[in-house]
């Protein structure tokens, strides 16, 4: 009886019901997929910096690049063993220029640096490195 003469108003309620209802679907699904865009965008970036990085540590060269460092030092100053993949070098009586470049030039190798032990004697230094590719 009353719905009767508030049929139309009721039909506009209802229809501005299910728009906003849908503006609200509409509005979180977008938020959603701009979530969803953002991760994907963060693991495409990781895996492309895990395959260079698998490049890099792949790379064949890395030997003959950690084989150049014997020649940093005076070899009465170094104890050098090489195993496989891992390199055990103890170094003495170095001046603080060779020790900078002897650490320089570990840091720029891609290899792991598993122990780096130095040690100041008055002038001198001693080191011992331990790092493995």
């Amino acid at each position: 009886m009353i719905w009767q003469r508030y049929r139309n108003e009721l039909i506009v309620a209802a229809a501005l019901l299910f728009a906003l209802s849908a503006f609200f679907y509409k509005h979180t699904k977008r938020a959603e997929m701009a979530q969803s865009n953002q991760q994907m965008a963060k693991e495409f970036a990781l895996l492309k910096e895990t395959v260079s990085l698998k490049k890099i540590w792949g790379n064949k060269q890395i030997g003959k690049k950690v084989d150049a460092l014997k020649n940093l030092v005076n070899p009465s100053k170094m104890v050098w063993q090489k195993k496989g993949r891992k390199l055990h070098m103890t170094l003495h009586d170095l001046t603080a220029s060779e020790v900078n470049r002897v650490v320089t030039r570990i840091l720029n190798i891609p290899v792991q640096v598993q122990k780096l032990k130095s040690e100041k004697t008055g002038n001198t230094y001693s080191m011992e490195i331990v790092c493995k590719w």
